[in-house]
């Protein structure tokens, strides 16, 4: 079986419009990992994707009277470039099917490169039913995403460069699967040339779709896949991947949203740029394989497969890369209602770094507050933080595993207080460092009862609280002078619309 695609591989036609791209050091997440980090740029390419090689070598491959009838795809974004792109360079018509879900910067990107969008349906299944009826319908030679020799020959060009530039030196290498074009193409030329190389391929959790087939020991059609890592969400592979993939592949790794978008911040921490969620997938397998096998020294190679990132998507990577790497532990905690209770809350916690505070009062006799936490050690510190909660006399629910708290509950803590009596609204202002939530518990929580609080650390120079503070009318003027003394800048916004529409009594 291999002997065809290495012929295939080495006489791929992808150099008209790929660059062989750079394999890059990543020096601080070597360091961390205690391993030599390698990763394969293909988010360098002209679109930013590796996916325009197997594309093009398919395209290039056409016999004129097949090309000139126009060619035609499905697909959620990364392979409709690659084809709108060769078909460019051979002048002919390009229609490209794309899932209505796909992100809007890979629909433009199709159209900017003159392809014929039609969106289609709501994943690549539909997308890729539509697309063979237009093939029909029009007389268009379909190229396929990843089952078709051509295709995964143009991909495997990737293994034929990297193993160049590592002089063959290397222990693993981690690839993202989608239909598994990608892997078994690589997977081909690694294993004929370097057998002792293990080839690992990297899915998510939600879209395991080689996972189980190769589990299973034959091709598995998944009910639904999430669609977060768009690029490789396919609820079937291909056959000629899955046979390629089952003889030659070591191993599948599952990984979730959390490590995906940590491993996002790796890559961008070591590279500046901001590779897709597909693209971040085999950073994420491979810290995860490190931590299971305990290998130190060995020489690894991620494939960044991708950077064609919607930017309004940064937000929830953002919110979810620290809790991927566990830096951050998200905690419910059960605290007395009365005047010092926070205070005494965050005298339990010392000068950790607090990340995230909602509370809303609810009853006379208890309180539920939210808190993120920063963490250095990962889960045993995590684990230690509650316990010494615990201990201190506060019931603790660790929620930072629980998706529907981190995706919803967080951003929902507060409602009307009814029954709530002087209760006035500030936002406050003060610069962000260690112990500086717990000094501005201190100064303003101590004698008057706080009963609404929301504070998120954004990373930014300043930490910003809106607080809920219940204030007797003849007590408002000492309040007040309380307020100056702290040299904290604040806005009263108890006058405030939406205040008065969802938070007050």
């Amino acid at each position: 079986m291999a002997n065809p695609y290495i012929e295939r591989i080495l006489k791929a036609r992808v150099y008209d419009v790929a660059i062989e791209s750079p394999l890059e050091a990543a020096p601080r997440l070597s360091r961390r990992l205690g391993n030599e980090v390698l990763l394969k740029r293909e988010d360098l390419q002209p679109v930013f994707s590796f996916k325009l090689r197997g594309a093009y070598n398919r395209i290039a491959h056409l016999g004129e009277a097949a090309a000139s009838r126009g060619v035609v795809c499905a697909s959620a974004g990364n392979h409709a470039q690659g084809v709108a792109l060769a078909a460019r360079r051979r002048s002919i018509p390009a229609v490209v099917v794309m899932p209505v879900t796909t992100p809007h910067i890979k629909v433009q990107a199709v159209i900017d490169l003159g392809g014929e969008v039609l969106l289609h349906g709501d994943d690549y299944d539909a997308a890729l039913e539509r697309a063979l009826a237009l093939a029909r319908e029009r007389n268009l030679v379909f190229v396929h995403p990843f089952d078709d020799p051509d295709v995964i020959a143009g991909q495997g060009t990737i293994a034929v460069e990297l193993l160049r530039q590592a002089g063959g030196r290397l222990d693993a290498i981690f690839v993202p699967v989608g239909g598994g074009g990608l892997l078994a193409g690589i997977a081909v030329y690694v294993k004929y040339l370097y057998p002792a190389v293990r080839v690992i391929g990297v899915e998510p959790r939600d879209a395991a779709s080689m996972y189980e087939s190769l589990r299973t020991g034959q091709r598995v059609t998944l009910e639904r896949v999430g669609i977060f890592a768009d690029g490789v969400a396919v609820r079937r592979v291909g056959e000629e991947t899955f046979a390629l993939c089952r003889g030659l592949v070591d191993e599948i790794l599952l990984t979730d949203t959390d490590a995906i978008c940590a491993a996002i911040q790796d890559v961008f921490e070591d590279t500046r740029s901001i590779v897709e969620p597909a693209g971040a997938l085999a950073v994420a397998g491979l810290k995860q394989y490190v931590a299971r096998e305990g290998w130190r020294d060995k020489r690894l190679v991620a494939i960044n497969s991708g950077a064609n990132m919607n930017f309004d998507r940064l937000r929830h990577v953002a919110e979810r890369a620290d809790l991927g790497g566990e830096r951050e532990a998200l905690l419910a905690v059960v605290i007395p209602e009365q005047p010092g209770s926070f205070l005494r809350f965050c005298e339990a916690l010392g000068r950790r770094s607090v990340t995230e505070f909602n509370y809303r009062y609810a009853e006379p006799a208890a309180a539920q507050i939210f808190v993120g936490l920063a963490l250095s050690q990962g889960r045993a510190e995590r684990e230690a933080v509650a316990a010494q909660l615990r201990a201190a006399g506060f019931v603790v629910t660790d929620m930072t595993d629980d998706e529907m708290a981190k995706l919803h509950v967080r951003y929902m803590v507060g409602g009307h207080a009814r029954g709530l009596e002087h209760e006035l609204l500030y936002r406050f202002e003060f610069p962000e460092r260690p112990g500086a939530l717990l000094k501005f518990l201190q100064a303003i929580g101590a004698r008057w009862n706080i009963s609404l609080f929301h504070y998120r650390n954004h990373g930014s120079d300043y930490g910003r609280v809106l607080a809920g503070i219940q204030v007797p009318p003849a007590e408002r003027g000492e309040f007040l002078e309380h307020l100056r003394e702290l040299h904290y800048a604040y806005v009263e916004e108890t006058s405030n619309p939406a205040y008065r529409m969802f938070l007050s009594n």
